[in-house]
């Protein structure tokens, strides 16, 4: 089947591929001496491959191989290769070619193309520019096409994901590896080698703009999910790269944008929060990639730095892929930090900290050039430029880029990206992300018999921007909350629609700190809502944030519904007619009066295309919600930092010894780990074995959980673990194993868990990892703040 296409990709340049004869059987001629040299051949060790391929090539191309040339609008100027490719700097070769011919959406750098679509002819395209580079360059060497995937791949009409915060909030390790497959099966029927995903950030500010962008809060979590997303994509042949390494999400005052810098964590905390994730996911899923992030830490910033990006990532956690830097990491350096003078010096420390691949909205020899002079003035080594090339290399080995550089069977992708199949997983995600926050006297689910006259109301009613937010799929049809409540109720009952007001008013964000009165439209709009709302039997108010409220550069100094929404919502309440309130956002918000007195409030997130139809399936019941808060929402932003896992006491109230008055607001709005249901579950019979164990053994715990109520529906057994004394403070518990369960009514399942020692295991005071004897409690639950079970162990020296 691969003979056909191969024949076919190599028409164009036929005549020059017989010149040079350099397609062989089994093997590729890339540097087009007329024999197979080591690096050749398939069947050496590529370590072996390596060394011979850098022997032979020259500076300019190994500088080649160490920078991102920004694909086709974004940097590059033609779509195609041309005749003046062979004068730019790629005539020596390039590491990677970052978003080619994407059909990027994006407000800061849209890049249209008429080669994204229909997909067979992307992958075409591809082998196209790849062939240049094979057989135009005079070793060969091939690019790593890079792309963007942390909710579906950045690709026109790609398979859509919810954004990361809802994938986050499924908790289901199953459902996040087959999305992992999809994502990578899709890149590599496209052409693209390396997907930019998952981001590994802990979101430990709510007001932080790209918390949308994150899994969640608890390092746990974020390993467990980022661990089955990596190996999902590179089961499918292609690198994951993982975001963005170190301590990237934390900057000072939750500020991003000019700021991304900063954060104020101790060492201990660091290496339990912050790097966690990303030592799990090296060491256990072996991702090949790694980006290097824009902040400093404790005044060194990260992509200048040896610690980070050597002792740290490769001597500690063992990796072995390449480290590309954030785009424009590199010049922050003197831009920024001013830990350098001038660019020069910025690369030249980039490069000794352990950096392989330069990445930034410039042309690739605004790095190159200065790294060249380095090399020949002896303040880069051989030795050095030759390490940090060989880093990008292994990884195009260990792609199988230099067995078969091109897409095999281009025809293929049509009927690979995007199927019914995939489709179908990316709704079953967004079901899961659902996320039911409260549910007064069970008003929901609507029934659609009894329920004649419903009012869908809210700035995001009809709003569909949030389903092809940055970093995702583009040009997908999304099917707005309003129309997919108008297509599930059909003609069985009335939907009528009228906006109420805009997601923010015309002095926002100011009018945070300084209300200004309604206008009279304003007014006009709300008073059209509550006119609807008194004829009508429910209303669904639809509010929250759309993609210029939160994400990149997004950053929020407050957390209340924005604008005018929350006078939408009280003016609705107090019709007395029953409202239920659908979140459309990206971060927590603290909506502490809706809480109060809305009876009904579901968290939907940013989800993807399908948003419409599963919240309309969610709100009349077809869906139970069982997704789980994978952050706490505060209740003011005056609390923050307010997160789970947190040190004992340091979120307590005001009550208690040597405490008085009532000064502060405490506690969480919604705590980590939580959701409710349609239906009700019950804990049982949990069991811990042995209940004595040695430092190095595993622990197994098993529980059941029964589906107590009378529809199916998910539960998240949730573990938690409790060390009781410790040679230095750890956090209260930690979540240290869980498992999304689906059970009809009266259903029973056993639930097992197996703890490793690296689950028991804190930084003692010289700062290793150890498993201190002594007693611990697993604790069993369906939120970090509803506990059900506690059973107690001990480790014996």
């Amino acid at each position: 089947m691969t003979k056909l296409p191969l024949l076919l990709l190599l028409l164009p340049s036929l005549v020059f591929a017989q010149q040079k004869n350099i397609y062989h059987k089994g093997w590729v001629d890339f540097n087009k001496n007329g024999k197979m040299d080591v690096f050749e051949d398939p069947s050496q060790p590529i370590n072996k491959r390596i060394a011979d391929l850098l022997s032979q090539m020259t500076v300019e191309e190994k500088t080649c191989q160490l920078a991102t040339l920004y694909g086709y609008k974004r940097v590059l100027k033609e779509e195609m290769p041309t005749e003046s490719w062979k004068n730019e700097v790629w005539k020596d070769g390039i590491a990677n070619i970052d978003e080619e011919l994407n059909n990027l959406t994006s407000k800061t750098d849209a890049a249209s193309t008429q080669y994204s679509y229909p997909y067979s002819k992307h992958a075409d395209a591809i082998n196209t520019v790849q062939r240049w580079f094979v057989e135009e360059t005079r070793m060969g060497i091939p690019v790593d096409f890079t792309n963007e995937g942390i909710h579906g791949l950045n690709h026109d009409r790609a398979t859509s994901l919810p954004a990361p915060i809802g994938i986050g909030s499924t908790w289901d390790k199953n459902l996040v590896r087959q999305a992992g497959q999809t994502v990578g099966r899709e890149a590599k029927a496209l052409g693209y080698t390396n997907v930019y995903a998952p981001i590994l950030d802990p979101a430990r500010d709510q007001r932080w703009g790209r918390v949308v962008e994150c899994y969640g809060e608890d390092p746990f979590l974020i390993a467990e999910l980022g661990k089955q997303m990596t190996l999902g994509i590179q089961e499918e042949g292609v690198a994951s790269t993982l975001k963005h390494f170190a301590v990237y999400s934390v900057p000072k005052g939750g500020r991003d944008g000019a700021a991304r810098t900063d954060p104020h964590v101790a060492p201990r905390e660091m290496y339990q929060i912050y790097l966690y994730p990303f030592r799990r996911v090296i060491q256990e899923a072996h991702a090949m990639g790694v980006m290097s992030s824009y902040n400093d830490w404790n005044g060194e910033p990260i992509t200048g730095s040896y610690y980070f990006l050597t002792e740290l990532l490769r001597q500690k956690f063992g990796f072995t892929g390449y480290v590309v830097s954030d785009s424009e990491a590199v010049e922050y350096l003197y831009s920024k930090h001013h830990v350098a003078g001038d660019i020069k010096e910025a690369v030249r420390q980039a490069i000794e900290a352990g950096l392989n691949v330069r990445t930034n909205f410039t042309m690739p020899q605004t790095y190159i050039m200065p790294l060249r002079a380095l090399v020949s003035e002896g303040k880069v080594s051989m030795k050095t430029l030759d390490s940090r090339v060989a880093d990008v290399l292994r990884v195009k080995f260990e792609l199988g880029l230099f067995d078969y550089p091109y897409v095999k069977d281009p025809k293929a992708a049509d009927k690979i990206v995007h199927t019914p199949q995939a489709q179908a997983m990316g709704l079953q995600m967004n079901r899961e992300s659902m996320v039911l926050l409260k549910n007064a006297d069970n008003l929901l689910p609507l029934n659609k018999s009894s329920v004649k006259k419903i009012l869908v109301t809210g700035p995001l009613a009809k709003e569909t921007n949030y389903a092809i937010s940055r970093y995702g799929p583009s040009h997908n049809p999304v099917t707005s909350v309003l129309e997919g409540i108008k297509n599930y109720v059909g003609n069985g009952s009335q939907v009528t629609y009228t906006k109420g007001c805009d997601i923010v008013d015309a002095t926002w964000p100011e009018s945070e700190i300084i209300e200004t009165p309604l206008t009279a439209q304003e007014q006009a709009g709300i008073d059209s809502a509550v006119n609807q709302a008194k004829q009508s039997d429910v209303v669904i108010a639809v509010v929250g944030e759309d993609v210029d409220r939160v994400g990149e550069s997004l950053s929020r100094t407050g957390l209340n519904l924005p604008g005018r929404q929350l006078k939408l919502i009280q003016a609705l309440q107090a019709t007395g007619k029953p409202v239920v309130m659908v979140m459309i956002n990206g971060q927590p918000l603290t909506i502490n009066w809706e809480n109060k007195f809305v009876p009904a409030i579901l968290e939907a997130w940013f989800p993807g295309p399908e948003s419409g139809k599963v919240i309309a399936e969610t709100l009349f019941g077809d869906n139970n919600p069982g997704g789980k808060l994978s952050i706490t929402f505060p209740k003011t932003t005056g609390q923050i930092e307010f997160n789970f896992p947190f040190k004992p006491a340091s979120q307590a109230g005001q009550g208690g010894a040597n405490s008085w008055g009532k000064t502060s607001v405490n506690g969480a709005l919604y705590p980590f780990g939580y959701g409710l249901s349609y239906t009700t579950f019950d804990f049982s019979n949990l069991q811990v074995s042995p209940e004595k164990e040695h430092q190095q053994g595993d622990i197994k715990v098993t529980v059941d959980v029964t589906n107590t109520g009378k529809v199916k529906g998910d539960e998240v057994v949730q573990l938690y673990l409790k060390q009781e004394l410790s040679s230095v403070t750890t956090y209260e518990y930690d979540l240290r194993g869980f498992e999304r369960v689906g059970l009809n009514p009266g259903e029973k399942k056993t639930v097992e868990f197996t703890l490793h020692p690296d689950d028991l295991a804190i930084l003692d005071k010289n700062m290793n990892w150890t498993v201190e004897p002594g007693k611990f409690q697993v604790m069993i639950g369906n939120s970090s703040e509803n506990i059900k079970l506690k059973k107690e162990f001990e480790v014996e020296k």
